[in-house]
């Protein structure tokens, strides 16, 4: 048993250490929203591509509890700010899809931001 006890306290210690920088890493300012396997020029592609830039802006903008309160309402700004931001690649890369002017490449994304 007393040889378990200092094990024990490594493990606590390291545990210790790595949750920050796990729980920072998850952290972010923006997200790559890919498109390249969306048709752009049909309604279903743009419809597609709303919906995750949408998701993108609830990762970007996530607060420890966005039910409460006193956060909900700056957490939805934060989401509506970051879908605003993206509105104008969304609204390029949909029209260079309907006019048929562009070549969408496999690494084509849009990146949501929050502000």
């Amino acid at each position: 048993m007393s040889k378990a006890m200092p094990m024990i306290a490594s493990l606590v210690v390291a545990a210790a250490l790595v949750l920050p920088t796990v729980s920072q890493a998850t952290e972010s300012d923006s997200v790559r929203v890919p498109y390249a396997d969306l048709n752009l020029g049909s309604d279903a592609g743009a419809h597609a591509l709303r919906g995750r830039i949408a998701y993108a802006a609830r990762i970007v903008c996530d607060r420890e509890d966005s039910r409460a309160l006193a956060l909900s309402v700056p957490t939805e700004r934060c989401r509506s700010k970051a879908v605003d931001g993206a509105e104008p690649a969304f609204e390029a890369a949909v029209a260079a899809a309907r006019h048929g002017t562009v070549t969408v490449l496999e690494s084509a994304a849009i990146v949501v931001s929050a502000n």
